[in-house]
């Protein structure tokens, strides 16, 4: 889920390379050249028969955007998510507990013996940290190829690069959260390991595999947004090679993602079938994702996006 071009220069990957320098797009970065026949560039004979010598060998490694890096980077916004989810399993913990929870109502077993089923609320604050993370990522998205405020506090870059780092812990949120749910079908699985592992697994990341009242709905479509959040994810690291235009047309799925999260919590969330505040919240927070969406429609940071750009090709109005 990572953010389009540079919004200063939005259209520079159709212009002519201008060669290494701080005006360089992200595509250009990743593509590693200057301009052909560039001797400053490529490392070539002169016209006069001088050598002028190019960058060193990892000058060009060093300007791409890469996934190492961008793991690196993420480890403050990931533990901030690491303690919204224990705050979250807290709270479900003494909501369980207490019996405020709509859980106690539709599955009475939990509130009996709440011990007997740490990972499943394990994975209910990991998939609502997921659901928190996700809608970051889809916000900064937008606000990245849309009309930015004038007073974000944070530039461009820094913008980018926190939109990145929020869609990779975002899909850790919400493997973290499959895993602990898989784990929990295995510890209550009175059959051999292997068995119940084999039986976790189908339930839990082949469609159609859980038969079980709304999770034979709400289950593949957790699936559908785990098994699209990766790729997506992960393209913007080898846009380079599959072409920057291929990958703004494939990114534009990751609103897809989101949607899909937000449909299999309000499918599969006893909290949101049952609890007002925590329904409402979910739909309120909508809200600004509509209106992020309408202004990045109305005016996109792209000037080839843009409706006068598009009504000067023929065919194009």
């Amino acid at each position: 889920m990572q953010p389009p071009p540079e919004r200063t220069a939005p259209d520079a990957e159709n212009a002519p390379p201008t060669g290494p320098g701080p005006g360089r797009t992200l595509g250009q970065e990743a593509a590693g050249g200057g301009a052909p026949g560039d001797a400053r560039a490529t490392g070539s004979p002169s016209a006069e028969g001088s050598s002028v010598p190019g960058p060193r060998t990892g000058a060009a490694k060093a300007g791409r955007v890469t996934l190492r890096s961008d793991l690196r980077a993420s480890w403050p916004d990931g533990l901030v998510a690491l303690a919204i989810t224990a705050a979250l399993s807290a709270l479900i913990w003494a909501r369980i507990n207490s019996r405020a929870s709509s859980t106690a109502t539709v599955m009475p077993f939990m509130a009996d013996d709440p011990e007997a089923f740490l990972l499943y609320f394990l994975s209910q604050a990991f998939g609502w940290s997921a659901l928190l993370w996700a809608w970051i990522t889809v916000v900064l998205g937008l606000l990245l190829s849309g009309p930015r405020p004038a007073r974000l506090p944070l530039s461009g870059p820094r913008l980018e690069r926190l939109h990145r780092t929020t869609s990779l812990n975002t899909i850790a949120l919400i493997a973290a959260h499959a895993l602990l749910f898989a784990a929990e079908l295995i510890r209550h699985n009175d059959a051999a390991w292997y068995g119940a592992a084999w039986t976790a697994f189908v339930e839990t990341f082949v469609p159609g595999g859980y038969e079980s009242g709304t999770g034979r709905i709400a289950i593949p479509v957790g699936q559908a947004a785990l098994y699209l959040a990766i790729p997506l994810g992960l393209l913007f690291y080898i846009r380079h090679r599959i072409g920057p235009k291929t990958w703004r047309v494939l990114h534009r799925f990751v609103l897809v993602v989101y949607v899909l999260s937000v449909w299999h919590t309000l499918l599969y969330g006893t909290n949101v079938w049952y609890d007002g505040w925590f329904r409402t919240s979910v739909w309120l927070l909508q809200i600004p994702i509509a209106a992020l969406f309408l202004a990045r429609l109305l005016s996109p940071a792209r000037r080839s996006e843009r409706l006068p750009a598009l009504a000067a090709v023929p065919g194009g109005g």
